[in-house]
């Protein structure tokens, strides 16, 4: 719903009532999990919109949370940064698991080595999948993110137009789903080591995308990889470009950033390993995909500049 009309004090006494009944009506479709509910405002909404949880004291802490989305309780896992500050606005990750993992996996994990990285500028989300997967059925996987969106922002003051997704196997899929079915809600996505397994509702709307994979992952072929990058290259309309990938043995990895609509990059890694999210040039060097991630997901604006088109 527009707050603008909400704010109008010249309207006459019918039109309020009328715009408070809708409300109302949202409200209780949201907390039914209804994706027909009051949408979450997109990744254009500006800062000074912030989340409606902005102002207040935290009304969610770290740990594990339930919602009922679907008419199905789910569960997620949040983590929110010592020192706090209710007036700030923080980015906001969503991490999702493998295929037989879990979410506190990811927490276990410090969220795919991103939450070191972050310095408490972040609220981190590890959602839980129905049978530790996301097969995102009629949609249902997408819809308990916005359920979740929507449960956290009430509670936290989040940037709305600093939204990040990222995942491993199973979960880059359920990244790559969000990039397509909900490019104007996230400002970027990282699949790792993901394929198309969740779908791709939508996919025609540009996102910053950023893609890394094992030159010999047996699990999801590098080729499944590339496919997905190579949706992101025609939606952002980068430049064709060689994307040069390392030699099976050579311990190596490669970095290739493509020329793209403004505000909307798209990132290429190809590494000398397997179905793996930590990747790493020798098995004594520390991971690289953390780091490039959490740049890539720092360096885009705050806001995009108006969607690329075909």
């Amino acid at each position: 719903m527009d707050r603008a009309v909400v704010r109008r004090r010249t309207l006459v006494a019918v039109v309020v009532l009328v715009v408070l009944g809708l409300v109302a009506a949202g409200v209780a479709g949201a907390l039914r999990g209804d994706p027909d509910a009051e949408t979450v405002p997109g990744v254009d909404a500006r800062v000074d919109d912030a989340s409606a949880g902005c102002g207040t004291p935290a009304g969610l802490t770290t740990g594990e949370h339930a919602l009922v989305s679907g008419g199905v309780e789910r569960t997620y896992r949040l983590d929110v940064p010592a020192g706090y500050d209710p007036d700030e606005p923080h980015r906001l990750v969503l991490a999702f698991h493998w295929w037989t993992g879990t979410s506190q996996d990811v927490v276990d994990r410090l969220f795919y080595g991103l939450q070191p990285l972050a310095d408490g500028s972040t609220v981190f989300v590890a959602p839980q999948g129905v049978d530790d997967a996301w097969a995102d059925a009629d949609g249902s996987d997408v819809t308990f993110v916005d359920d979740v969106l929507r449960e956290v922002e009430a509670a936290l003051c989040v940037d709305p137009t600093q939204r990040f997704a990222v995942g491993f196997s199973y979960g880059g899929s359920m990244s790559h789903a969000l990039a397509c079915a909900r490019a104007d809600v996230f400002r970027a996505v990282a699949v790792l080591n993901g394929a198309e397994i969740s779908g791709c509702e939508g996919g025609t709307e540009p996102i910053a995308y950023l893609g890394s994979h094992g030159v010999v992952d047996d699990v999801l072929p590098i080729e499944r990889g590339r496919a997905l990058r190579d949706r992101a290259l025609r939606t952002n309309r980068c430049e064709p470009q060689e994307a040069p990938e390392p030699a099976p043995g050579s311990g190596e990895h490669t970095v290739t950033r493509y020329t793209c609509a403004e505000g909307y990059p798209v990132v290429w890694i190809a590494s000398d390993s397997g179905h793996e999210w930590d990747a790493r040039g020798t098995s004594r060097e520390p991971t690289f995909v953390p780091g490039t991630v959490w740049d890539f997901f720092t360096s885009v604006p705050p806001a995009p500049v108006p969607a690329a088109t075909s």
